[in-house]
């Protein structure tokens, strides 16, 4: 964590920026929703019934994207690390988590059909986009894999031995 703040910009854009290095606005964009995303997930680590793992994810992708000093804040954070074990490099999902998150996600969109359906909500449209948000989580987290960040090393997974001590 050598890198301050300000050294976002510096870490990021440099004389032989890679084809795909994002402009200046987009990766101020990209820092405004990481942020945001974090101050939900904090919201949701003290709210019973509010995701948490949702939040950090979308800010670590944010911040990977726009300023690797970030990322590895939100990543070493004593109250976030145990929510983020899958989402450093190289650490895919076990299948018995999969299946879990898988099952959960559903149960809690078949509640919330129930309910909103119950409280005469319930449209057409809005049950079809529920339905439609429950079957790409449902694709993400069988396909997706996290690659290898553009701003950075493959760094060791939440707990596992620093640099440090792998090449000694």
């Amino acid at each position: 964590m050598d890198q301050q703040p300000g050294a976002c910009t510096a870490a990021t854009r440099g004389a032989a920026d890679p084809p795909h290095a994002l402009s200046r606005p987009v990766r101020w964009l990209f820092v405004a929703l990481g942020v945001i995303s974090v101050g939900f997930a904090v919201v949701g680590a003290i709210v019973p019934g509010m995701p948490t793992t949702v939040f950090l994810i979308v800010a670590s992708y944010c911040f990977t994207r726009s300023c690797p000093w970030l990322e590895e804040r939100l990543l070493g954070h004593r109250l976030f690390a145990p929510y983020l074990p899958y989402v450093r490099q190289g650490a895919p999902m076990p299948r018995r988590a999969r299946i879990v998150a898988i099952a959960a996600m559903w149960v809690s969109i078949s509640f919330s059909l129930v309910a909103i359906d119950r409280a005469g909500w319930l449209s057409p449209a809005s049950g079809a986009g529920m339905v439609g948000a429950g079957a790409v989580g449902t694709i993400v987290i069988l396909l997706v894999r996290r690659g290898p960040s553009p701003a950075g090393p493959v760094r060791p997974a939440v707990g596992g031995p620093s640099p440090e001590r792998a090449s000694s």
